[in-house]
This record gives C-alpha cells, structure tokens and sequence, in this order.
C-alpha cells in the first residue's frame, strides 16, 4: 500500500474519531457541569438582541415548574428512554390530516436540540438530535436531563432558564414559583415569544389550567419520581 493511501487511510481513521469522540466528550462535560450558551442564544448575542441565562441548580427550582413541564411536555418522561413512541405515532396522525403541525419530542430531545444543535427542522438536525438523546439517556440521569432542560429552555424572547423566566415574568426566584405560576411558564413554552405569562390572553389562561390540574395527576401517580426521588 502506498504512503499516500495510508496517510488517507490515518486522516479518516482521526476524522471519524473526532466524528465520534466529540459528542461523547460534550455530552460527559455537561453531565457535571453547566452547559455554555446555546448556538440559539449566540445567534441572537451575533444579532444584538440581548441574553438573559441564569443558572440554577434544581434544588434551588420549585418542584410545581418540574411538575408543571412534565404535565405539559412529557408525561411519560420517567418511564421512557428518550422517545416516545406514542407520542410520535400520534402527532404523525394529527399532522397527516392537516391543520397546525405538531411535534412529539420528549424532553430528553428537546434538551439535546437546545444544548447541543443548532434552531430548525432539517433532517441533519433530526438525526443528530436523535443520536444525543441517546447519549444523554445513557449518561445522564433523568434529573440531570431535567435540570439542564429546565435552564437552557426559552421562556421569552432573550430570556433562558427557569430562574430567568421567574425573574421576567414574576419578579420572584425560581424556587419560589406557585403552582399557578409554574402552569403558566410551561403554558407558553410551544411560543415563548408569541405569549405572556404573567398577564396571559385566553388561550394560555385555558392551556395553563389543564396544566395545573394534570400537575395534580404527575405528583399522586408518581410521574415525578424519576426527578423528585432519588432519579
């Protein structure tokens, strides 16, 4: 074999490593660590809009905002391993019949879209989201998956993480949301530039108290357990 097909053969060997070590190597990193700002938040710094992300460890969240996103995001999310394939199945249905799109992603999916990829819906980005869901499920804890969620998430325009969100729309530390209050966060998350959550029109109103009464089906079914037990 000749030298210059070996040195080929050597720089695919490295790039495929590099391909293959490089999530490994983030995905270890933000299990024990906060993750950086997202390519979403650096994209709108390049803009001149402005950021706000603050980070809290989930300890210092109130329980009613992890009750509150399950309710409204996933509620199988204990019990899955990053996808919900009934979930899918049935916005797959919803969306071959017309009408508003609607997804299926789980909060393990979400979170690595928003951690880890960059904003839009290209099948690249499916698939590498697909395959850091993965990652994080067998990494991460499902605490640790919804305390990286519940602080990298967008809850207004600029405005990112549970504490932020409280602060913006409350003017109250996360740890001290109320129910009520933690309904309407994960009320305007499929929008959080399009709705309010502290003076909210009908359709969060309506959306926010289905959450809240589903918040009282997480905690008595234990729906929760994977993040407020020992996870």
């Amino acid at each position: 074999m000749g030298k210059g097909r070996k040195r080929g053969r050597r720089v695919l060997l490295i790039v495929l490593a590099i391909v293959v070590l490089f999530p490994i190597a983030g995905v270890l990193i933000v299990a024990v660590v906060p993750p950086p700002p997202t390519l979403l938040m650096l994209r709108q710094a390049v803009r001149g809009e402005g950021v706000d992300y603050q980070w809290r460890g989930l300890n210092r969240i109130s329980p009613n905002l992890v009750n509150a996103a399950i309710a409204a995001e996933d509620a199988r999310f204990c019990s899955h391993h990053g996808f919900d394939m009934d979930a899918i199945q049935k916005a797959l249905d919803h969306n071959a019949e017309g009408g508003r799109i609607r997804g299926g992603s789980t909060i393990s999916q979400q979170t690595a879209k928003n951690v880890f990829l960059w904003p839009g819906r290209d099948w690249v980005r499916k698939g590498l989201e697909a395959g850091y869901t993965v990652l994080i499920e067998a990494v991460w804890s499902k605490r640790r998956i919804m305390e990286v969620y519940l602080n990298v998430v967008e809850w207004a325009p600029g405005v990112y993480g549970a504490q932020a969100a409280s602060r913006h729309w409350f003017g109250k530390d996360a740890a001290d949301l109320s129910p009520r209050e933690a309904a309407r966060l994960a009320a305007i998350l499929p929008a959080p530039r399009r709705y309010e959550a502290a003076d909210p029109g009908p359709y969060v109103r309506r959306r926010a108290a289905r959450v809240q009464a589903a918040m009282g089906a997480v905690r008595n079914q234990g729906l929760n357990a994977c993040v407020v037990g020992r996870g």
